[in-house]
């Protein structure tokens, strides 16, 4: 799994300029602009064309199946405009960041995603938590950035991706099936290309607490105790053990003895040997030549 993921990422970063770029810049000007014809008009002339309807669908009317990005997920005015300002940047950061092939496989897989749930279970599906996605794949990249919450306390990107963690499985918890699994089917391509990258949205010393905590200790067999090291009392310092006989300079082939063990004797290196052999006086003429 880890080599398939490594060969899809440079896949992606070879061809990173496939796609449609600025892509979430054409979904925030055309979910703008639904939203003003919509407030303009007093209508929901657009939302009934653009929406995810099952039955439809089957119909004929495809274009259902990936409309639905452009209808606002509800709020004012202001909540709009400020929520499509952010959506944009978020998608323009990792665009940015990933290249345009695999950020639009990753905007595109979470509607084919959503596609194919819905269309099983007959749901409505809603760009909202596609766009969270959005938000958590940058909170994941990026988890000490800081947004201005009501424009004024700054809160770090991870502690947002936490709360929407906690929805997200609150609502898995609260709501019936099927609707209950929608949070996460929309939110299966964030899992899916970030894998355990997913961990990051956690501090690091949270993460660094939990490996300690779940480390495996060492466990020593019973048939092999520590030993203890030996510390010698004082006193006990014996200088025979400790002396170290010098080495020898000479010493007989014959006999083994050496100019260290008999200083007395004299030794000498036959000629005739083949090779650096030596005798001691008793052994030099009375010997078997090596050849």
């Amino acid at each position: 799994m880890k080599k398939l993921r490594q060969g899809f990422e440079r896949f992606c970063f070879k061809h990173r300029k496939i796609g449609i770029p600025n892509l979430m810049l054409y979904i925030s000007i055309g979910t703008a602009l639904v939203y003003l014809f919509t407030l303009i008009s007093e209508n929901y002339l657009l939302y009934d064309i653009l929406c995810f309807d099952r039955a439809r669908i089957l119909q004929g009317q495809v274009w259902r199946l990936f409309s639905y990005v452009f209808i606002p997920s509800g709020g004012g005015l202001i909540l709009t405009a400020v929520s499509l300002l952010c959506y944009f940047s978020l998608g323009r950061a990792m665009e940015n960041s990933w290249g345009t092939l695999r950020f639009n496989l990753y905007y595109l897989s979470g509607i084919l995603m959503m596609d194919i749930y819905c269309m099983i279970f007959k749901c409505y599906a809603s760009v909202e938590y596609l766009n969270l996605s959005l938000f958590l794949g940058y909170a994941t990249m990026y988890p000490n950035a800081q947004f201005l919450l009501l424009f004024i306390i700054p809160v770090k990107a991870w502690i947002f991706a936490l709360i929407d963690l906690g929805l997200m499985l609150f609502g898995l918890i609260m709501y019936p099936f099927p609707e209950n699994l929608f949070s996460v089917i929309s939110l299966a391509n964030y899992f899916l290309f970030f894998g355990a990258e997913v961990v990051n949205v956690f501090p690091v010393s949270w993460r660094a607490n939990a490996s300690r905590l779940f480390r495996k200790k060492k466990k020593y067999a019973p048939s092999e105790p520590k030993k203890p090291i030996p510390f010698p009392s004082a006193g006990s310092y014996d200088a025979s053990v400790a002396s170290v006989k010098a080495p020898y300079t000479h010493r007989c082939t014959v006999c083994g003895r050496t100019d260290v063990s008999h200083p007395d004797l004299e030794f000498r290196y036959c000629s005739r040997c083949n090779g650096y052999y030596c005798y001691c006086q008793e052994h030099i003429s009375n010997h078997e030549h090596i050849q």
